[in-house]
């Protein structure tokens, strides 16, 4: 069984700075690419960024391009995303996903999806 664990998410000041982790388990995880999307109340859902399974090619939103970084290490099946400069418009749960063969923004792309770890910013 395929489990998607996000963790790191909180509180923090605007201009503040988080890192989520992904633990992904129950599949090989060098396989596939890995995004994180997130939600916010009364948005849709948005795809801020994703990598192929080596990690030698991203992808970012014009929203968070600069202040975010995804990175992964499969040998330890864990994807992260470095938050800096954080905003209050970036206040939402940010969930994990994977189990595509190729980088995308779409949530539908992917086939394992974890429950998301919620980040809050106060301005």
């Amino acid at each position: 069984q395929v489990q998607v664990v996000e963790s790191g998410g909180g509180l923090v000041q605007a201009g503040g700075s988080l890192r989520l982790s992904c633990t992904v388990s129950g599949l090989r995880f060098d396989g596939y690419a890995a995004g994180w999307f997130r939600l916010a109340p009364g948005k849709e859902r948005e795809g801020v960024s994703c990598i192929n399974w080596s990690g030698s090619s991203t992808y970012y939103a014009d929203s968070v391009k600069g202040r975010f970084t995804i990175s992964r290490d499969n040998a330890k099946n864990t994807l992260y995303l470095q938050i800096n400069s954080l905003k209050p418009e970036d206040t939402a749960m940010y969930y994990c996903a994977t189990g595509t063969p190729r980088c995308g923004v779409g949530w539908e792309e992917y086939k394992y999806r974890g429950q998301g770890t919620q980040v809050t910013v106060s301005s």
